[in-house]
């Protein structure tokens, strides 16, 4: 669904994008991830054709985003980070907008609307005005509205940014039930355990390249499945071990306070970055 190679982006003397190369397979949800200033954006930005690459190519489902860019936004719904619906407008006015920019007939999207809106529990307050939706609802408006001209692609840009816990856990449903239906989604998230939870696998950006790429649960067993959290002068530090018994023989010849738990993908990540995920951070990706 996603072919990118050997793609770059330089601003002066800044390489945003540096050599990156990354397929992501049809009907799967593939999680970016990187610490700010990885990339991430700037490869959306070229992904949904707002932004020229210097080099290289990307494709999304054959369509070349440069030489093509008309017929890829046909294969793309993108939902950026910002809740950018119109409050105006009530939930049903915003689909429609949106699929009349898309060139519509009229009774297709009456009808794709009402399926939508019912999809993401919304058509109960489909006559509401967009404003007095709450942030979840508005979330849930956004994903409809980048459905409305059937995608095969969704790129999803920090989803559940600002949401409490409940909103997020059914923005993620959402988000597995599009897959399961036979959509393909490109996510990025400073939500570690969002990335973990949803993606079938993960490629994780530093320096504009791929540095890693697989299963979450590839990931992490590969550096090691238990680990063993220290406290040091700096703050913890973390021994990765393959079974929970190597761990606590490790920890009985220490003289220090440590703990044992499983490991997980932030780790990963913060392994291979030396930073950690910042959910709070997330406005200079």
């Amino acid at each position: 669904m996603i072919k990118i190679e050997n793609l770059f982006k330089k601003y002066k003397n800044i390489t945003a994008v540096n050599g990156l190369n990354l397929e992501v397979r049809k009907q799967e949800i593939y999680g970016f991830l990187g610490p700010n200033g990885a990339g991430k954006t700037t490869t959306i930005r070229i992904l949904s054709t707002l932004t020229l690459p210097t080099s290289g190519s990307a494709r999304i489902n054959g369509h070349d985003v440069l030489k093509n860019p008309v017929q890829a936004k046909k294969e793309i719904g993108v939902i950026h980070q910002t809740r950018n619906i119109d409050p105006e407008l009530t939930g049903y006015e915003n689909l429609l907008i949106h699929g009349l920019l898309f060139k519509m007939k009229i009774k297709d999207i009456k009808k794709k609307a009402d399926e939508l809106l019912d999809f993401v529990d919304l058509k109960g307050d489909m006559h509401r005005l967009a404003s007095k939706y709450s942030g979840g609802m508005r979330r849930r408006l956004t994903i409809a509205r980048a459905l409305i001209h059937s995608p095969n692609l969704l790129i999803m840009d920090e989803p559940t940014a600002g949401l409490d816990a409940v909103a997020r856990r059914r923005v993620w449903g959402l988000i597995k039930r599009i897959r399961d239906r036979g959509g393909t989604i490109f996510l990025t998230t400073h939500y570690i355990e969002e990335a973990e939870y949803l993606s079938d696998r993960v490629g994780i950006l530093d320096k504009g390249g791929l540095i890693a790429e697989g299963a979450p649960s590839k990931l992490v067993n590969d550096m090691g499945k238990i680990a063993v959290d220290i406290e040091g002068s700096d703050g913890l530090e973390a021994e990765f071990f393959e079974t929970r018994g190597e761990a606590a023989e490790f920890l009985s010849k220490l003289n220090k306070n440590a703990v044992i738990r499983r490991a997980n993908l932030e780790d990963v990540f913060i392994r291979l970055t030396g930073r950690r995920v910042n959910p709070a951070a997330n406005q200079n990706k």
